[in-house]
This record gives structure tokens, sequence and C-alpha cells, in this order.
């Protein structure tokens, strides 16, 4: 209810359009509260602390007062590039709130001033009538007043694949505990029409508890974000440190501090590894790039890598291991003749005596069926009617209260003369209205009851014929009914998953199943998909349990059933602080805070509502459960090639540092400024780093168990080899500087072969780093054209910078035939040498 104030009830002629209008204003439209959102202001503020971009600022700053206008242009521009990146990689607003607005607001009929009236779904208000027919969905909680074999499809909200069947509570009665005589906000009527009094809008709604919680869960930040970003800030601090005191040894000894100044910032940014965060975003949306071509979208870019770290999968049931739709699974003969149905099979393909009872179950349904069941029906028998006799419809007998069971009288078209009487409904009502003697009773039951443990939806079906011109029966009971048979309804597994499942198995992943469902249906389900169908725990037994038993149940439970929307999420919760790496799967509104509370949420993109998709990192488009497997194929690649990268920045970094503080150690003018460490870190590493994204998949990374959630990006064996890469690719250039210079070489032209040399010595690196293995020969095996774009990227960025007008702005002289051959003669050295210590330093680094 909205409140605690008690509405007053208005007459059946609905309220008046003056007190429609005011309850309105007085309780607000019938949505949710919009979400907050991160402004752009608020990005750039926070990307504005960043280290980086304070000393791309400061020393455009300096080159300012210099009266360096270029290079301050060029400074500042890098800044601005640094900010403009955040923006579009981090301004994603958060649109789960706003889903479940759109789906909480329908339009609506209702009752005003005894009229009829179709109404925007955000203008009902506490006490509105709602009128409601077969396939409405309905605008806002309310208690029922009428209904006629009324139906609602509460999927959406409790994960239960079958309708759910509603009344009105009898005058005088208690409200029954299940909540029959409600109908919830967002939930679709399937069969029947009612009149209900709206109880409760907007946040007040069912779903609107479920917004609430979605609302209220902070979603998990992305680990390798972390860690990117805290070792960013922790060898900033370091750099910085270490800038500042050689920039003020510097000034001392030479006296000239604007020189000091330049010096000590090329200097940090030299030492700064900001290129982590860029080349985490670069990997991620790139893989983003790759998965979204064979049908997954990911809202969150490092959802991917976090998907490939995964140690548990909770799954839910309807709609994701399942189709969410209804499939006849079995028949049987009222003789005792019995038939398991193959996925798609239709009325033709059926033994005659089957394919009669389908006949039967679609002529005793609906013409223009919504609900599942029925269209069910309707598709096996297709094919059957066709050859058997449409006919047509001369009578209803719906479904009453306290007889679920319900019948169609039918005239026959095609000489089997007079009139048939297709009844179906619940196993006992059909038993009785036929009037069975005790054994043959008693067995059909027990037929039922067996069909039923195998989590199938059981029908009976029955059929009284009669002769022409004799009068049909006023009601089912007065039917001389003959008991024909039972028919089973299941909601069919997606043909992809056992695969799927198997590939997860291997993959070291263990799967979950949460569904709101029976155990029975839920275990049958399970066994189906290849998944561990015991132990098996459902919601009342584990609502009975404190925090510490619960914690400890979880560990073990292979399937959860008859599971309510708060305790998936306290299932993904436990599990999260038992240390596992979460991925939750789902489709329906009450997946939704279990999907934004899981390390990666993947929803349904089919078949899934928009609350499940705004609430998930990624969204299967084609509702393949196997995509799932590729996902976290996907992301181990992504993490793999991410280590590789890593080890690159890191090992470019010490010759880059180590030309910016050699002069400064030797007492000679800087040689590389700002401008040039700006222009390597933010072009050279960034295009090198994506030969690295581009890497195959390693051979054994579905072979693997996943790594340790606690597992450094970054490990030792990994930081070693980036240090030993570091300084053999040092002396390269350091090398080449130190004996120029001694030789008074000009500085503009030693600043060219410096230069020339340093991005040759990366993209030797790059090839070193592409693959850890022992064989200098397997990297050559490994097909990337990216690798191929990126050497000829890397030569044009450095001829545009030597040979073009920018020479002039980098302050870079003449490069000579000789010296480009022992700039290439050094880099070469670098790959040589590197080759030849990789076996004994890096061979296990992937894996270790």
């Amino acid at each position: 209810m909205n409140g605690d104030v008690v509405e007053p009830a208005p007459p059946l002629n609905g309220l008046s359009s003056v007190e429609a209008r005011a309850r309105l204003i007085r309780d607000g439209p019938n949505e949710l509260p919009h979400g907050g959102r991160r402004s752009v202001l608020r990005i750039v503020l926070d990307t504005a602390r960043e280290p980086m971009f304070a000393l791309l600022l400061g020393a455009g700053v300096l080159y300012a007062m210099l009266g360096e206008p270029a290079e301050a242009a060029l400074l500042i521009g890098f800044a601005g590039l640094s900010v403009t990146i955040a923006v579009v990689q981090e301004a994603r607003a958060e649109r789960a709130l706003d889903a479940l607005r759109d789906l909480s607001s329908p339009r609506a009929l209702v009752l005003r001033d005894g009229e009829r009236r179709r109404i925007p779904g955000r203008e009902v208000v506490v006490g509105d009538l709602l009128l409601l027919a077969e396939g409405d969905r309905v605008a806002a909680d309310a208690m029922l007043l009428r209904a006629t074999a009324l139906e609602a499809d509460e999927s959406l909200l409790t994960g239960e694949s079958l309708p759910t069947r509603k009344a009105p509570v009898p005058a005088g009665a208690p409200p029954p505990d299940d909540n029959a005589h409600l109908v919830h906000s967002g939930t679709v009527i399937v069969r029947g029409e009612g009149l209900a009094r709206v109880a409760a809008t907007g946040a007040a709604s069912e779903l609107g508890r479920i917004g609430r919680a979605l609302g209220g869960i902070e979603r998990e930040p992305p680990r390798l974000r972390v860690e990117t970003t805290r070792l960013v800030r922790i060898v900033a601090a370091l750099g910085i440190a270490i800038s500042l005191l050689a920039a003020l040894l510097y000034g001392l000894v030479l006296g000239d501090w604007v020189e000091a100044a330049l010096g000590g910032i090329a200097l940090a940014m030299a030492m700064l590894p900001e290129e982590f965060p860029l080349v985490l975003t670069v990997f991620t949306v790139m893989g983003a790039r790759r998965i979204a071509r064979v049908g997954v979208l990911t809202r969150s870019a490092a959802a991917i890598e976090t998907l490939g770290a995964t140690t548990v999968l909770c799954t839910d049931k309807t709609g994701t291991l399942t189709q969410n739709r209804m499939a006849v699974a079995e028949i049987r003969e009222a003789g005792g003749a019995a038939l398991r149905l193959e996925a798609g099979a239709t009325g033709s393909s059926l033994p005659a005596w089957t394919a009669s009872l389908a006949t039967l179950a679609a002529r005793a349904s609906g013409d223009a069926a919504f609900d599942p069941m029925e269209r069910a029906l309707h598709d096996l028998a297709t094919a059957g009617i066709a050859t058997g006799g449409a006919g047509i419809a001369l009578r209803e007998y719906p479904l009453e209260t306290g007889r679920p069971a319900m019948g169609r009288l039918w005239l026959s078209e095609r000489g089997e003369g007079g009139t048939v009487l297709a009844v179906k409904g619940a196993p006992e009502a059909v038993v009785r209205l036929c009037r069975l003697p005790p054994t043959a009773a008693g067995a059909a039951m027990a037929a039922a009851a067996e069909m039923a443990g195998q989590g199938l939806r059981v029908l009976a079906l029955a059929e009284a014929r009669l002769a022409p011109g004799e009068p049909p029966p006023m009601k089912l009971e007065e039917a001389a009914l003959t008991f024909r048979g039972l028919v089973a309804l299941a909601d069919p597994l997606r043909p992809s998953v056992p695969e799927a499942v198997r590939l997860c198995r291997s993959a070291g992943i263990r799967i979950v199943m949460i569904t709101g469902d029976h155990p029975a249906t839920a275990a049958a389900i399970a066994g189906a998909a290849g998944l561990d169908a015991a132990p098996l725990a459902t919601g009342p037994e584990i609502a009975a349990l404190d925090d510490a038993a619960f914690a400890a149940r979880v560990r073990d439970i292979a399937v959860f059933a008859r599971i309510r929307p708060e305790q998936k999420l306290r299932i993904v919760e436990a599990l999260k602080a038992a240390g596992e790496i979460v991925a939750m799967t789902g489709d329906g509104v009450n997946d939704a805070p279990a999907l934004k509370a899981a390390h990666i949420g993947v929803a349904m993109g089919q078949r899934g509502t928009d609350v499940a998709r705004e609430a998930a990192a990624v969204v299967l488009l084609d509702d393949d459960f196997g995509d799932i497997v590729r996902t976290v194929g996907a992301g181990r690649r992504i993490f793999d090639n991410l280590r590789k990268a890593m080890s690159f920045v890191l090992a470019v970094h010490l010759p880059t540092a180590g030309l910016a503080f050699l002069p400064l150690l030797l007492g000679l003018p800087p040689l590389l400024g700002p401008v040039h460490i700006a222009f390597l870190e933010l072009v050279i590493d960034p295009v090198c780093s994506l030969a690295f994204e581009a890497e195959p998949q390693e051979a054994e990374a579905m072979a693997r168990p996943p790594r340790d959630p606690s597992s450094p990006l970054l490990s030792g064996r990994l930081l070693a080899w980036s240090v030993v890469q570091g300084l053999v690719a040092l002396a390269a250039p350091g090398g080449v500087y130190v004996a120029f210079a001694w030789q008074g070489m000009p500085q503009d032209e030693l600043r060219s072969l410096v230069f020339a040399t340093l991005v040759l010595t990366a993209v030797a690196l790059t090839l070193v780093n592409r693959t850890f293995s022992a064989s200098p020969l397997a990297g050559l095996r490994r097909p990337n054209p990216t690798l191929v774009a990126v050497l000829f990227g890397a030569a044009a960025i450095l001829a545009g910078a030597l040979l073009t007008p920018l020479s002039a702005l980098f302050r870079f002289g003449p490069l000579h035939p000789a010296d480009l051959a022992m700039a290439i003669g050094a880099a070469l050295a670098v790959l040589l040498t590197l080759e030849a210590l990789k076996p004994a330093i890096a061979s296990r680094a992937l894996t270790h």
C-alpha cells in the first residue's frame, strides 16, 4: 500500500477524474524514481586528479611560460585526450531503474467516472479499478474483485514458468497466504478476465520493491581496474618523489631551474605507468567488439575479463537453461500406451492414437491461445487437425472455481457426424468428471503422479460424442465423458546447454542452478542439462538457516529450488563472501538484483526483460547458453594477453625512464623532454599494445582451472621478466646516447638517433612478448594481422616525427642512413638477446 493511509472503497463505477488527479498529485506517478547519474563534469574532475593529467598540464604551462606555444598546445592537447578517453569509456549511466520504470508503466484500461478509459500506466492511482483481459500487462499491484478463469504469467517476478491461477477472496473470508487474490505490476494476464482495485503503485508495488533492492546494490568494481589503478598510484608516488629529487639536484648543480623542472617532469612521466588503465580499456573494449560479432553484448567491457576468472556460475532455469515456452513431452492413452516426444514433433509425425489425443487436446483449447500450454498443444496438433478435420467450435465450457477443467463443443465438417465435446484439465478433475471406477481412477492418478515426478505439467483429456440432434449438456458435469488419456508438458531444455555445461566443467567452473520452480522440475532439468541434481535445497529450508549455517551450506548445494528473489541475492552474496568469483545468469525481473550483485551478471537478450538486461554486465543476444563458454574463453584470452601487454609496458618504461635520467646523472642537458615522453607513451605504447590484444587464444586456456581470484595481474615471475627485458632494452638506446654524446654529436641529431633507437626497441619488445613460449619460432607461426599493421604504423609514426614539419616541434635533427642502420641493429640485438633468455625466465610466466 502507499503509506499507512486506508483508502475508502470507491463504488464500482471507479474513481472520479477529480479524485484520481488529486491522488496522482499526492502519491506521484505510477513509476519508479529515477536513479542518480554521474555527470560528465564529475568524470572530468575525477580524471583531473590523475597524476599523468597533472604532469601533462604542468609541462604545458611551463612551455607556455618559456614562450613555446606549439609545445604547450601539444601537451595540453594530450591532457585533453586523456580526459576525452575517460569520458567516453566511463560515462555509462545506470539504466536499470529506467527499464523498471518503463516496464511498470504500460497502458491500462480503468473505470473513471463510470466509463472505461485507456490511460498511460503512469497515471494509475491507488483505488483505480483495473479492467483485466487476456494479453494485458498489469499496470499496478491490485486486489481482485471479480475474476473469470483468470490466470497470470508471473515468471518475471517468481521465476515460475507456469501461469498462476487468480481468484477474488470470497466475502468475509481471510486473504489466503499465497496471494492468489492479488495481481502484480508488470505481470501478464494469459487467460480469462477480471476486475481489480489498485492497492499499490510505483515504488510501493512488488516490482518497485525489487527496484529499490536493485538501486541499493553497489556493482562490484572490476578487480583488474582496482589493481591497475592502485599499482599506477604507488609507482606514481615513487616516480614523482625520485623526479623531484633529481630536479632539485639538477637545479642546484647547474642553476637552470626551468630546465630542471622540465627534466623532472619528463622523468616523472617516463616512470609513471599511466598506460595500464589505457591498455586495460583498449583490451576490454576490443574484446567486447570481438564477442559482439558472435552475439554477446557487454554493457561493462571489463566484465569479459572477469567472466574469464569465474569459479561459480549461478544459472536460473526458466528462460536460461530452458526455452521459457511449453512443449508436449509425453502422451499416454487411457489403455496404458505411452509415447515420449522429441522436440519439434507434430501431429503428422505421430502414431494414429497419439495424433488423435493431440487433436483432442487442441480442440479443448482456445483458438487464439495466449496461454503457453495451449500454444504448445496447438503446435503439436496443427498437422493432425489439418488432416483429421478442423470442424467448427460451437460452445465454450470455461474453467470454474472448484473445477479446474474446461471444454469446447465441436461440429465436425469432415464426415464425423454430430458433435464432439473435447475436455482437458487437472487429472483429478477430469477423472471425477468421467466418473471412473476406483481401479481405473487409481491407475490414471498413479500415471499422472509418475509424470509429475519427472517435473512435467500434466493434463487429463476426455471427450463425449453426441449424436446428430442431441442437445449439448449445460455443464461439463452433465456430459457422458470418456477418459481418453494424459498429456504432459515441459519447458524444454535449450539444445546448446549440455555441451556448454560440459565445457564449463572442463574449464573448472562449478555450475549452480537457482530457480523458483518445484524441486522435482529443477532436478529433472539439472539432470538433462548434465548438471549435478544433488545436493538440492529449497527456499524454505535455507530461510530457516542462520547466516553461519547458510554460508557453510551454500558451498555444496548444486540445485536451489523454490527460491524467492531476495534469496537469489543472498546466495550470490554468500558465494562472494566465500571467495568465489560469481557469475549469475537470468532473464526476469526477479533476477535483476542478483545479476547486479554478482561479479558478472549475464542476461538473456531476446527473452530477457529490460530490467535484467540493464542490471547485467553481459547480454547474450541470441539467448544461447553456449555463448557463455565462448565468453569465458574470450575472458581468459584477454587476461593472458593483458599480462603480455603489461609485461611490455613495464619493460618499455625502463629505457624511457633511463634516457630521461641519464642526462641528469651525467650533468648534460636533458635529451628527451615532456613532449617526447608524452608522444611515446600516449601514441607509441598504445599502438604496440594493439598487437597483444589481437594475439590468438593460448591452446590450453580452456583446459586449465580458473586462476586464483587473489592472484595478481603481475606475478613475481612476470615482474622479474619485465625488469630483465627493461634493462636489456635500456642498453641499446642508452649505449647509443652515451657513445655519441661523448663523440660530440649535435644535440638535435643525437635526439633523433636515440629516439629512433628507442622506438625500434619498443617494437622489439613487442615481438618478444607475443608469446612466453621457449621457442622463438612459435611467435612466427601465430597469425596476427594486427601485428603487421602495428609494425607499419610504428614505422609511419617514426617517419612522421622525423621527416615532416613535426620534427621542428620535437627538435629533431636529420637522421642519416648509417644512423638508422645502427638503430635497427641495436633493436635487433635486444630481440635476439631476450629470445635467448626467455626459456630460462619466462616459459611459465603465463600460468604462474
